[in-house]
């Protein structure tokens, strides 16, 4: 039986196909072999519970390792110290493999009989007593650990935790603790006591940094396709493939995962080539999975991530990270950027492309007028298949023009691309998908690259600074034509110059034709 894809739940390497994961974990052994205690903190569907239970099985030799799922626990259970306990004990009891009869006898106890619920302390001898008499040291790994960490109890076992790892030069104690989940349990705002406010204040700061990378390469992901190459003699480029996938992921595991599932069931035609790339991307975009659903939400829970978000998608913002800005830190923290170089950028192009259909959803709510006019005049810009940019651009100059050509400079600098985009979106929305091109986003120049059914057409959007300029564009542009092996491009131009001639031309930059647009 051939394996597949997985993105449900953990990968089983006997059952899925996968990246290869014993450097990650030779990594993380080391760090457990000196005995620390850290947080694997990452994003939702970012590998997680399938990194920690192929730890658990690469450890066993060597640990005995007890994993726990804090999901497992229901929320009530972290109403007072005695019902956590009692819950803490009997997945305790459940994980362990080898256990002395008197501590099985004490946890069995604690979760039992109700007169004989232990506190915390009485908990934590037991485990020290545990830990002085086995055989091997012992190795406790937490999923979902922030799944009720803004409780007490939490806290309160937290620093338990912390007590013991003081005096491990005394006692007994964990070789190594991780605790996993999404918040990153060192710096989750939380209430202490009743009567105080939210505020940063964790016992678990003896936490020594997690630096190992869980993301995929793309020659990690040529690898994984190399195994599915060998029981499915596709006859894919897999160096294409691999890169195309690392290109629109960042190497995001859920996502690498994802399309390649759908490029493997549901592309019926020309699956593992670039088209068939692209119609899984299409596919996935479309999809209504846990993780963009989890994206969403936080949109509304945390509104303030709007606002950066919009700054880097529509404004070409430069964001240099500053660890003190609560706002991009919680970005940061639930996947929607990453830092490179200490600067802010979007995590992937996939996540790009879906917030651009969310943000710019909102943004046709408050501003129907150009969309409809798209969606007016959307049949006339598709011949034969192809998609006519610029038929495009000509009809967007006049509408443009005509509903906004007296608004003053700021309102075409904010939102220029902005509408360009809202009037691009019904004419491909179903067909193709667009990006912008991360390296050329700035405040004055973003390289829109459009993909439908196959063909690529690039259009840069510029903010129009005087002749010299926009001469420069010009060539920027041919550069990236040549990256991109076409001969024909588009320059979109936002003109501020109270003379200017609104409409479409056409230059020629050596052996490339450009068509401008200037509105």
């Amino acid at each position: 039986m051939y394996r597949t894809f997985n993105t449900n739940g953990y990968c089983n390497p006997k059952l899925h196909y996968m990246v290869d994961l014993s450097s990650r974990l030779n990594d993380i052994k080391s760090m457990i072999d000196d005995g620390k205690y850290f947080t694997i903190t990452r994003a939702r569907q970012f590998g997680k519970t399938t990194i920690l239970t192929a730890l658990a099985d690469f450890l066993s030799e060597d640990y005995e390792v007890i994993s726990l799922d804090f999901q497992a626990i229901s929320s009530a259970d972290f109403e007072s110290e005695q019902r956590f306990v009692a819950a803490f004990s009997n997945e305790f009891l459940f994980s362990a493999k080898h256990m002395h009869p008197e501590i099985q006898e004490n946890l069995e106890r604690y979760t039992s009989d109700p007169s004989q619920r232990a506190t915390l302390s009485v908990l934590f001898r037991t485990l020290s007593q545990m830990c002085r008499i086995s055989d091997k040291k012992i190795v406790l790994i937490i999923d979902e650990a922030d799944s009720t960490a803004n409780n007490q109890v939490f806290i309160d076992f937290l620093a338990q935790l912390r007590a013991y790892y003081l005096k491990r030069m005394k006692i007994s104690v964990f070789q190594s603790v991780i605790l996993a989940g999404v918040y990153d349990i060192r710096n989750i705002p939380r209430k202490i006591r009743p009567e105080e406010k939210h505020k940063e204040n964790s016992p678990w700061n003896i936490a020594a940094d997690f630096l190992v990378d869980m993301s995929f390469s793309s020659e990690e992901i040529a690898d994984m396709l190399q195994d599915y190459q060998s029981d499915h003699h596709t006859e894919m480029d897999l160096c294409q493939m691999a890169q195309l996938l690392y290109d629109y992921t960042s190497g995001y595991p859920y996502l690498v995962s994802r399309l390649c599932m759908f490029m493997d069931e549901r592309v019926a035609e020309h699956a593992w080539t670039k088209e068939g790339f692209l119609s899984a991307v299409k596919m996935l975009l479309e999809d209504d999975n846990p993780l963009f659903q989890s994206l969403m939400n936080k949109l509304n829970d945390f509104p303030e991530l709007n606002h950066v978000i919009s700054q880097l998608l529509f404004q070409g913002k430069s964001i240099a990270y500053n660890a003190d800005d609560p706002a991009v830190q919680n970005a940061k923290m639930f996947g929607f950027v990453k830092i490179i170089n200490s600067n802010v950028l979007l995590a992937n192009r996939i996540f790009e492309m879906r917030l651009y259909n969310k943000l710019l959803l909102d943004f046709k709510e408050q501003n129907n007028e150009i969309f409809t006019e798209s969606m007016r005049h959307k049949n006339q810009f598709v011949i034969d298949g192809h998609l006519d940019v610029r038929r495009i651009l000509e009809k967007f100059v006049e509408v443009f023009d005509y509903l906004f050509g007296d608004e003053h400079e700021s309102f075409l600098e904010d939102t220029g691309r902005k509408y360009f985009m809202l009037f691009l979106r019904p004419i491909i929305n179903g067909t193709g998908n667009c990006y912008v091109e991360a390296r050329t986003r700035n405040q004055e120049r973003m390289d829109l690259v459009i993909d439908y059914l196959g063909e690529q057409s690039i259009i840069e959007m510029k903010v129009w600074h005087g002749n010299a300029y926009l001469e420069r564009g010009e060539e920027q542009l041919a550069a990236y034509l040549d990256y991109y092996h076409l001969k024909k491009g588009y320059l979109l131009s936002f003109n501020f110059n109270k003379k200017k001639d609104i409409g479409i031309k056409e230059i020629v930059f050596g052996d490339k034709l450009i068509i401008e647009a200037v509105v």
